[in-house]
């Protein structure tokens, strides 16, 4: 039986505006029930398309980005000036706190429907060495069509760009976000051009490793840049705390206390030194609260096409 899911803020329930949706996997089921067929698209291919993307994303143009989930609740708060949040506690747990720059951790930029959006993804141990996680809704629609200008930029900081911007040749995601915009596999997997220098992505910045199937219930350390108010996307923060079930909306999907906002899509979940999930959503309903996929086997089979791209 479907129920409804209230589909608002997408990694970040702060904002208030409430978008209705239907889950499109029953509740008590495993995404594994979901078609195993990932969807995938070109991106830049020639030497041409990889340079006029790395003009394109001028330093006024990321600062410009919205956060990528302005394109479900039409809200979006342009990057200003750095707030701290206001904490619960001294030290509760879900408050994000600042993290030192990360080569395997950076910024996603893309295009959807003739506006510019920022999320954020990892530097993922692969096959090819090129493969960049993020949420699905960071390069698809979801349903719908694929990005276009998409890049990625590790160490983000304050405008700083150590290691470059890397485009991507191919980008994938899951059937069921490409199809019908099911959250409970909102990953995406981006495959990056070589630098100017032959080298893959990870040759330059390191890998996180990634880890499938995995236990619930593991302790999470949540990475991103967030972008929506009181934050301003120029800086990399964090989330800790142990991983619980989705009690609202009846997905498959995890949950930590985090206060991260908007931008902070498809940053990277760690536990035990492997990614494991990535920011993807929020209920209106459910303050300071970040829900992540499981990593199961069909996001293990898209991110094998990716590895083998």
């Amino acid at each position: 039986m479907k129920r409804t899911f209230i589909r608002a803020s997408i990694a970040g329930a702060a904002l208030a505006t409430v978008l209705s949706g239907v889950l499109t996997t029953p509740a008590g089921a495993t995404e594994d029930t979901a078609d195993k067929a990932g969807v995938q698209q070109q991106a830049a291919t020639t030497e041409s398309e990889q340079d006029r993307i790395e003009s394109y994303w001028t330093d006024a143009r990321m600062a410009e980005a919205l956060p990528a989930d302005a394109r479900f609740n039409g809200q979006g708060t342009r990057h200003g000036t750095e707030v701290t949040p206001t904490k619960r506690s001294a030290a509760a747990v879900g408050d994000a706190v600042r993290a030192n720059p990360n080569p395997k951790l950076g910024k996603v930029f893309f295009t959807l429907g003739g506006s510019n959006y920022v999320c954020s993804g990892t530097a993922t141990r692969s096959a090819n060495a090129d493969v960049v996680t993020t949420a699905g809704h960071c390069l698809n629609e979801g349903p719908g069509a694929f990005a276009t200008n998409f890049a990625f930029v590790p160490a983000y900081d304050n405008g700083s760009r150590p290691y470059g911007t890397w485009t991507a040749k191919r980008l994938l995601t899951t059937s069921g976000w490409a199809n019908t915009g099911d959250f409970n596999v909102d990953v995406g997997f981006a495959v990056m051009n070589t630098d100017s220098s032959g080298r893959s992505l990870t040759q330059v910045t390191g890998a996180q490793d990634i880890a499938f199937n995995l236990a619930r219930g593991l302790s999470y350390e949540s990475f991103g840049y967030p972008a929506a108010s009181p934050y301003n996307g120029q800086l990399l923060w964090k989330c800790a705390d142990r991983a619980g079930d989705d009690q609202v909306g009846g997905s498959n999907d995890l949950s930590i206390r985090c206060s991260m906002t908007g931008g902070s899509s498809g940053g990277g979940w760690i536990t035990g030194g492997r990614l494991n999930s990535v920011n993807s959503f929020g209920y209106t309903t459910q303050p300071n609260v970040m829900y992540g996929p499981y990593f199961g086997s069909t996001i293990q089979s898209v991110y094998n096409q990716a590895q083998n791209a």
